[in-house]
Parts: structure tokens; C-alpha cells; sequence
């Protein structure tokens, strides 16, 4: 889709008056090196190493400095590079090339050899891009007390590993199916309870299976599953006697569910503990707790559920200012276990920043992954509450989400959710009219260890507008407004820094009837 006029590669919105803006890029260079472990028999013999890396550009095998770095066993050499580096390529160019890789994949793509049985080389290989890569799968349960996020949690994990490249699957809560499906616990004898119990863990077990496999077939991309609470979560709804019979009736071993079945499990503690004001219910019918004390015994169990599981992380609403802070918690935690480099995007203090874009070089732009956005804003019946729906296309496929924003004090609290698309379709019947619906081309990329998103708004454009698509790029950072980190790709033509600027923040550019038209990229006064 081609947005304004493009000349030579280049993509221009509005005129050409502005602030062009140049930035020097520079890649840090990073050279691994492992050791070798020797026979039982064999005794270390050393050697003084005086090579610089400098020495070992175009050597084959790096020799390790070993862990004093002036000493290293003889023999023992690792290569990062060895089997992909392309022939009378520059340094600055593989540096380049070496800084796309992330350790992780570069780890994944590991290999081990056997020289003689003496001496073992162990090699760090970058992904032959020329060759299709094993798919990553990354199983995460998302699990908590009542009230504590989940669903917001769960939608912004989706869509920041998809921003990222990475294929989502999110595993639907198996009680909430089963619950608004008619089923009222409370009128349940305790052998009906059992029942429910035993089965409810079943279809949790086979939801996630469709997922898992669906998966493992997923080729040439990363996978996360988020799985809405996991095969430990009944558990924390009855006795251990009856979790014990469930276990033995379903041949199931309670080890090979917590420790083997899932990479990693957040537990977010309920807003009952620590954050009583933000309780509520209201997202979620099938829910029965109203006391913050049951809430709070509720947490305690599902949080027990999982002790054993090597990576449980507990994200609480300690040191949160707002809900926004609990969000970055459970994207940081995530982000830390899986292995992605994030710098200060999800810190506690880490703000949205904006810059309108005049142009940009097409054929200089990172890599990116390009999703096509629809956003609509909802009737509400509050003056305080803003409400807008979502579709994100990629690939003629859809995911959906609803967001709302809160204006209360300290800050707004916005919350989102991921719907059907009947939901989204029925929530479009509630459309707010004086409010334009957006169309967007977003390209999600990282510069460095900066990940940003460029916002291209496309045809139809709302009034606000005046004709003139614009860009909008964002981020998140600890940097303050104004300050030149973080750095900006060369190849973006900046106008000028707009966070904080109402006119150019969604709900101000939907508007169909307001004092300030866009012109250009400038808005008249």
C-alpha cells in the first residue's frame, strides 16, 4: 500500500518544510567464547594468550581468555561465527549482520562436534537465513487471584510478541467456557463439585493440546501460548484428597503437570492485596468472590497450586503506582525468561513518546512486521470513560481487542481485553458517530535495543486530517521528554518530538467536529 507520494525509495507525508533530523548509529561489538570440559583423566596444561580480538577477525576459531583472561587451557576454542560468515565481508558489515541475531537464537542454533576424543569444539552459529529455522514454542501460563489483571495482561503480551514477530495462540480460561456456559458452582453437591472439577481439568488439558499442537506445526516463526490459568489451577479449588482421586481416576501425575508442561507461570496477585481500590468485578460475570478477604485466600491457594515449578514468577502490585505499572511488571518478567532485550521499554517509569514523521527511506528501514489497524471509539455512558475497539490484520488474518480508559486520578487507567470477532462486530452497533474510525499501516521494528512502532494513517483519513496522511512514531522509555536518547533511525525524516500534544493523540484525531484541523503536518490554531 503506497501512502503519499514516493520518489526514490522515499515516502513523503504533507510538505517538505520541517526539521530533518541525521543520527549516527553505532552496533556494539560482542565477541562470545566458551571453554571446553576435558576428560577426568586428562589435566588442564595453560598457555599465556596475548591475541587480541583484532587477531582473531579472520581466524576460524577464537581462542577463549578462559576466566582470568590472561590464561586458557590449550585446545580449546569456540567459534561464533565460523560457518556462516560470508566471504570478504567487512567487519563493520558483519557486526551489522551479527547484531539482527538475539543470543537466544544464536543458542538455538548451537551445534556440537567431536574433532577426536581428545579435544571437543563447541560452536555458537548465527541461523543460516538461507536455510528454514525451527520454530521456538514458549508455553506461559497466565494465572492470579481474582481481579489481578489476567485479561489485560494476556492482551498486551499478545501484542507485543506479535509486534515482534513472533505466531500468539491464547489458550481460553476452560471455568469461564464452562461457567457462563449455565453451570452454577455454588448449587453443586460435593460429588457433583468432584465432577465438575474432574472435568473442567479435562477439557483445560484438551484445550491446550489443539493449542500445543497447532504450535508445534507453526514454521519459520517463534511461538508464545498463553494459556489462561493452567493444569494446576483446579487444584487450588478443592481438597487434597479430591485433587489426589482426580488425579489417580485421569491417570495423571501431578509432577509431569506442573514441572514439565509449561516454560514459565506468572501468578498476579488479586487487586484485593495491595491495590483494593482498582477490585472489581465487573469484567467478569462468572466471578462469585465479593469479600477482598476471600479474594485474597483465593490467591493465596492458586499461588500455592504451583510451588515446584522452576520458573514461577509472582508479579504483585507492591511499588505500583498504577495498573499500568503491574502491566510493565508481567511484560518484564516475560521478556527477562524468554530472552528479549527490551532496555528500558517496560521500566516502572517508562513512558509513550511520539514524533511526527514527514518521510522515510523505504529501502534503509529496519526490519519490521507490518499489521494493518482498524480502531473505532464507542458510545459511552460516562462522561469519564473512553472506549474504543480494535482490529489488527496481518496476513488475512484478524485478532481483535477492546479498551477502555478511565480518567481518574493519579493517572487514567486503561485496560484492554482481546474479543471475538462477533463481539467486535456487535460492539461496532454502539459506534460513536462523532468520532471518525481509523485506519492505520503500523510497521513494528527495533533500532538497537529500542523496540518502536510507525503509525501510517491511511485513506480513508478522518476530517482532522484535511487530506494529508500523516506518521506518528512511538515508544516506551525512562527518557524524558526533549532528551535526544533514544536514538531514532537515520532513515526517518523527524518533524518535530508531539508527546503530550492532545492534537495528535487518537481520540483528538477521530473527532469529526473540532476547532483544531489538521493541515499538513501542522494543526492551525
Amino acid at each position: 500500500m503506497q501512502v503519499g507520494i514516493q520518489v526514490e525509495n522515499k515516502i513523503f507525508c504533507g510538505p517538505s518544510q520541517g526539521l530533518p533530523q541525521s543520527l549516527a548509529t553505532t552496533d556494539p561489538q560482542f565477541e562470545r567464547v566458551a571453554t571446553s570440559r576435558r576428560s577426568k583423566d586428562e589435566k588442564p596444561r595453560y598457555k599465556k594468550s596475548s591475541r587480541s580480538i583484532d587477531d582473531h577477525k579472520n581466524s576460524k576459531s577464537v581462542t577463549s581468555d578462559y576466566f582470568s583472561g590472561s590464561e586458557e587451557p590449550v585446545g580449546s576454542t569456540v567459534s561464533i561465527n565460523s560457518t556462516t560468515q560470508v566471504p570478504s565481508e567487512k567487519p563493520a558489515k558483519r557486526l551489522e549482520r551479527r547484531a539482527t541475531f538475539h543470543p537466544a537464537e544464536i543458542l538455538a542454533n548451537t551445534i556440537a562436534s567431536t574433532n577426536n576424543s581428545r579435544s571437543r569444539v563447541f560452536h555458537m552459529c548465527e541461523p543460516d537465513p538461507s536455510k528454514p529455522q525451527k520454530s521456538r514454542v514458549y508455553k506461559l501460563v497466565l494465572t492470579g487471584g481474582p481481579c489481578g489483571g489476567k485479561t489485560t495482561g494476556q492482551s498486551r503480551l499478545a501484542a507485543f510478541f506479535e509486534s515482534i514477530g513472533w505466531k500468539v495462540f491464547t489458550v481460553p480460561e476452560a471455568a469461564t467456557v464452562l461457567l457462563n456456559g449455565g453451570v452454577k458452582f455454588a448449587e453443586l453437591s460435593k460429588e457433583a463439585a468432584f465432577g465438575f472439577q474432574r472435568d473442567l481439568l479435562l477439557t483445560l488439558l484438551q484445550l491446550e493440546k489443539v493449542f500445543f499442537t497447532q504450535a508445534s506445526l507453526v514454521q519459520n516463526k517463534n511461538v508464545l501460548v498463553i494459556c489462561d490459568r493452567g493444569a494446576m489451577d483446579p487444584s487450588a479449588y478443592i481438597d487434597k484428597e479430591g485433587w489426589e482421586r482426580i488425579l489417580r481416576e485421569c491417570n495423571l501425575d501431578q509432577f509431569d503437570l506442573r514441572e514439565n508442561r509449561y516454560n514459565q507461570v506468572i501468578h498476579m496477585v488479586t487487586a484485593a492485596d495491595g491495590a483494593e481500590k482498582y477490585y472489581t468485578l465487573s469484567n467478569n460475570t462468572a466471578r462469585a468472590e465479593s469479600m477482598l478477604t476471600q479474594a485474597c485466600q483465593l490467591d493465596e491457594f492458586t499461588r500455592s497450586a504451583w510451588l515446584g515449578h522452576p520458573y514461577v514468577d509472582i508479579v504483585d502490585n507492591s511499588d505500583c503506582i498504577s495498573f499500568e505499572d503491574k502491566i510493565l511488571k508481567v511484560l518484564q518478567v516475560v521478556c527477562d525468561r524468554v530472552g528479549i532485550a527490551y532496555n528500558d521499554r517496560f521500566a516502572k517509569n517508562s513512558k509513550k513518546r511520539k514524533w511526527l514523521i514527514r518521510s522515510f527511506d523505504e529501502k534503509d528501514f529496519p526490519r519490521y512486521e507490518e499489521f494493518f489497524i482498524t480502531h473505532d471509539y464507542l458510545l459511552a455512558d460516562k462522561p469519564d470513560l473512553q472506549v474504543r475497539i480494535r482490529e489488527r490484520r496481518q496476513n488475512n488474518r484478524s485478532t481483535y481487542t477492546i479498551t477502555t480508559r478511565t480518567l481518574m486520578k493519579p493517572e487514567p487507567v486503561e485496560t484492554r481485553m482481546q474479543i471475538t470477532e462477533r463481539e467486535y462486530n456487535r460492539y461496532l452497533s454502539m459506534k460513536d458517530n462523532g468520532r471518525a474510525t481509523l485506519f492505520k499501516r503500523r510497521l513494528c521494528f527495533q533500532f538497537h535495543t529500542t523496540f518502536f512502532h510507525l503509525d501510517i494513517f491511511t485513506d480513508p483519513l478522518p476530517p482532522a486530517c484535511k487530506g494529508q496522511p500523516i506518521m506518528i512514531l512511538e515508544t516506551y522509555t525512562t527518557k524524558p521528554v526533549g532528551d535526544p536518547e533514544p536514538l531514532l533511525p537515520s532513515c526517518l525524516d523527524v518533524v518535530r518530538e508531539v508527546t503530550g500534544d492532545a492534537k495528535y493523540s487518537m481520540y483528538s484525531l477521530a473527532a469529526v467536529s473540532q476547532k483544531p484541523s489538521f493541515n499538513g503536518i501542522h494543526f492551525d490554531n
